[in-house]
């Protein structure tokens, strides 16, 4: 791994510990623990080992621990079958707005088998406010309760422990609440609440093995079809090595937690500091205080997301990027949108152990130059037409105007066609042609549009009048 390598919130190549124990549990690893075999129950020793170092660093039972696929199939298998085992307490699920998708497709699952979802809203830092989750979560017909420990994107960590308790005061009837532990696993604490899912891939161990943790006393049931592995919890045999790998990659990397996230918070301080003076048109995301030690993201106005990406790569570092521009379906990070936050141009640092200050000086020294040459290459604004009588606007899309344009001649700017950011860029363009209190449209049909204009606005002093579900965009100047 190179000191360029700034994508550790991705995945981490194996960590060293992970590879011995791999090569040393392949010989004896690789049949079915199941079975009653002299190579069933050398697997099968290797599997409970394994079970058991995974188990301490969550401090539960072995029997509480349960091995999947993936992080992702363990964090489906967490929501859906808490929702499962209280069908007749509920059938709704309470989740953030910021969770990992894996938990919105599961949502969505639910809802088209005629369950219930509700949404808890963040605040612009990503965080959910502990009292209104609660309210929602303690509400009649709730089923079970998603709340990740830290933000996968912005690095902003959620009031887990707080509730968590305040959910707990409803003794054995209580909502379980599902947390998605992912890096907060490696630079925090293990989460304690009833139901945990964890990504071996976040801590260097092999890819394929995902951590479902359910406690005892957590009304719990395989949503799906299931056979004899893991006790009747999971479907199909283990893959052994790679359980093995990640228990070792797991606790090698939390022996050293501490030392790395000091130094990596002191790095991402420097992030913080120096990207917004080194780049105008900067925001840095996510929270000041309480956040992962190692992960900073900032949005750079005017640039082409995707572009940025390409460029950094060009220099030697691999970073990533929430915005809608690099997404194949063309929509915006739901994590940005919920914030409130600008989608395009979007940067994601996350730094892994054997990042030093070299790397840290190099990737500030290229930055102001790579986002330069981008903003240099955005192409040319969309057409600008004055005046426009009112209602002759060429509507994008269907439905009811919000709010009809002011009466009068105004400046509207066409941006349909064009991705982010590309509709935010030919606002900015065309404002100063128009006086200090008077008003222009953006015509945009481009998803990110209406996200990312609000926060434009929000972000260089202007006020967003109105906007409606045609892609018309009405803004007033104010400076």
């Amino acid at each position: 791994m190179t000191g360029g390598y700034l994508d550790a919130a991705s995945g981490l190549p194996w960590h060293p510990a992970a590879e011995a124990a791999v090569q040393a549990a392949l010989a004896d690893g690789w049949a079915d623990p199941s079975r009653l075999t002299g190579a069933g129950r050398r697997s099968a020793v290797l599997l409970d080992a394994a079970r058991a170092a995974v188990a301490a660093e969550f401090a539960v039972q072995p029997d509480e621990v349960v091995f999947a696929p993936s992080g992702s199939h363990a964090l489906q298998l967490a929501v859906l079958g808490c929702l499962a085992a209280r069908r007749r307490a509920g059938r709704t699920l309470v989740h953030s707005a910021v969770e990992h998708s894996a938990v919105f497709r599961a949502a969505d699952w639910h809802a088209e088998r005629g369950g219930t979802v509700q949404v808890v809203g963040v605040d612009g830092t990503g965080r959910v406010s502990a009292e209104r989750f609660l309210a929602a979560a303690t509400g009649s017909g709730v089923a079970a309760a998603v709340l990740q420990a830290a933000n996968h994107e912005v690095g902003t960590r959620q009031p887990v422990t707080e509730v968590a308790a305040g959910l707990r005061t409803a003794g054995p009837a209580a909502v379980p609440l599902v947390v998605d532990a992912g890096h907060e696993l490696v630079y925090g604490s293990a989460p304690s609440a009833p139901v945990v899912a964890a990504d071996a891939r976040l801590w260097g161990g092999p890819a394929g093995v995902g951590i479902l943790v359910v406690r005892r006393g957590t009304r719990w049931q395989p949503p799906f079809p299931v056979d004899e592995s893991e006790a009747g919890r999971a479907l199909g045999v283990p893959n052994v090595p790679a359980v093995v790998g990640a228990a070792a990659a797991l606790r090698a990397t939390r022996a050293d937690r501490a030392a790395h996230g000091r130094r990596l918070a002191d790095y991402v301080d420097q992030l913080r500091r120096r990207v917004p003076e080194l780049v105008p048109d900067t925001v840095v995301l996510g929270a000041d205080e309480d956040r992962l030690p190692h992960m900073v993201t900032f949005s750079c106005l005017y640039v082409d997301g995707e572009a940025l990406l390409t460029e950094f790569d060009r220099h030697g570092f691999e970073v990533s990027s929430g915005s809608s521009c690099t997404s194949d379906r063309l929509v915006p990070s739901h994590v940005l949108v919920a914030m409130g936050a600008l989608t395009s141009g979007n940067v994601r640092i996350s730094l892994h152990p054997g990042t030093d200050q070299a790397d840290i000086d190099r990737f500030l020294a290229v930055l102001p130059e790579a986002v330069s040459r981008v903003r240099a290459a955005v192409p040319a604004g969309g057409p600008a037409r004055t005046p426009c009588p009112v209602g002759q606007g060429t509507p994008v899309g269907q439905g009811t105007p919000a709010e009809e344009p002011p009466p009068g001649d105004t400046t509207v700017v066409d941006s349909r066609g064009r991705r982010c950011p590309l509709p935010v860029l030919d606002l900015a363009r065309a404002l100063p042609g128009v006086e200090v209190g008077a008003e222009l449209t953006v015509l945009a049909d481009d998803p990110a549009a209406a996200n990312d204009i609000a926060a434009w606005c929000r972000m260089t002093g202007q006020q967003l009048v109105a906007a409606d579900d045609l892609g018309r965009y009405r803004v007033r100047r104010l400076r």
